[in-house]
């Protein structure tokens, strides 16, 4: 429309009403071009971002040398966080079956994530954090697992703290063993204290401060400020829930209020 407006008044200054309407047309034109290359560029975009984030996906997956039926579940659970369309889930697919091949370029694929999305923080943690849920759903993280999410996270310039951390934050939520019994609720519990980066023996008013500043670094509406794609939001969204099941852990064993 400013293009349209613009294109009109240059027309009605050179050539009057017939400029006007000349004007207009090109302006409205120009628009339309301007439009489809945006909506194009974006499209390439989100592609090219699937298609990173699922063969990455695929490759920690068979990390362990086995895919296992959860971690297939996940990644299907993951298409429908996304909202991914058919033929998306179709691509997502084939990306992840290439992750899975004995000569895939990681290194690469994460290298083009990180160009794709700029190194965006909010991309970047929930890239990592999809990452986790998929190798996680099968009840614990190989450590063959664990050691390519640590050199993915290292080459998007994130630390190890950063992946034992989420991954901490995705047991203590429940996608833990679930084995009963004593043991592993203290397990579970030791694992919100390190999805809130505090330690066992932290003051009430410690955890407090530790839980509002991660659950307002994570909120979905300032993650979407931040340049946060409206298809992660559902992405945040578990993100804040587990963020929040970690810190009734802690509070329901400390009689926090």
């Amino acid at each position: 429309m400013f293009l349209v407006v613009i294109g009109a008044l240059l027309g009605a200054l050179f050539g009057g009403f017939t400029g006007l309407l000349v004007g207009a047309g090109i302006g409205w034109a120009a628009g339309a071009v301007l439009r489809q290359s945006v909506v194009g560029g974006l499209r390439v975009v989100q592609s090219q971002l699937i298609d990173s984030t699922f063969a990455v996906m695929g490759a920690l997956c068979k990390a362990d040398n086995v895919v296992t039926r959860d971690e297939i579940n996940a990644v299907e659970k993951i298409f429908t966080m996304l909202r991914l369309q058919e033929e998306q889930r179709r691509a997502a697919r084939d990306a992840f079956n290439r992750g899975k091949q004995p000569g895939f370029d990681l290194d690469s694929a994460v290298d083009r994530f990180a160009r794709v999305s700029r190194r965006r923080a909010p991309l970047v943690q929930l890239f990592l954090q999809l990452q986790v849920m998929a190798v996680a759903a099968d009840g614990r993280v190989d450590p063959a697992e664990h050691a390519m999410l640590v050199r993915i996270a290292r080459r998007l310039g994130l630390r190890e703290h950063d992946v034992a951390q989420l991954e901490a934050l995705l047991r203590a939520g429940g996608a833990g063993p679930s084995a009963p019994g004593a043991a592993h609720a203290a397990d579970r519990l030791a694992d919100a204290y390190a999805a809130l980066d505090v330690s066992p023996d932290a003051s009430p008013a410690e955890i407090k401060r530790a839980y509002r500043k991660l659950i307002s670094q994570n909120h979905p509406d300032k993650l979407a400020a931040r340049g946060l794609p409206e298809s992660m939001r559902a992405v945040a969204e578990e993100r804040s829930r587990e963020i929040n099941a970690a810190y009734d852990l802690i509070k329901d064993a400390r009689g926090i209020v």
